[in-house]
């Protein structure tokens, strides 16, 4: 429960326990506390114990620990049924991703140099690809419609 606590964390808890309820009132206050987490656990115990009695004999092996979403994943892929091992040692990111980029540079080394010694940077004229290499042509002015400060 309690897991994550250091032995600095318990030191201060316990300190400020002494502090806040006194030396006098602290063991009352323990067994206060016990007692409440002890009637918690009976009745989280009682209503699992409702539920897998309402669920029927075909969920007898049912755990409650299994909704945890993590649980459940690590349950579903260690299962052998689903062949989920095969896909996952089958698909290699890194060697997906060097294919593709060989594929991309193949493409980039192919590319037709009258086309690019023309300096003709329309997509039309290149087959379809932009050269990214290039900075964009700065748009003339005179193609700019005037600007009005009044307007905006």
């Amino acid at each position: 429960m309690f897991n994550d606590i250091g032995p600095l964390e318990l030191v201060t808890i316990i300190v400020l326990a002494v502090l806040v309820f006194g030396p006098d009132k602290l063991p009352k206050v323990i067994q206060d506390v016990m007692r409440t987490i002890r009637k918690i656990r009976e009745f989280s115990e009682s209503a699992k114990q409702d539920i897998r009695t309402e669920l029927g004999p075909e969920f007898k092996d049912f755990e409650f620990e299994d909704l945890n979403p993590k649980t459940f994943l690590r349950k579903q892929l260690d299962n052998e049924d689903l062949g989920l091992k095969e896909i996952r040692n089958g698909f290699d990111l890194k060697k997906e991703m060097a294919e593709v980029t060989d594929a991309v540079n193949s493409r980039d080394g192919d590319a037709s140099p009258s086309a690019s010694a023309s300096g003709s940077s329309s997509p039309a004229s290149s087959g379809g690809r932009v050269d990214m290499t290039k900075k964009p042509q700065a748009p003339d002015d005179t193609d700019r419609p005037p600007f009005d400060a009044d307007a905006t």
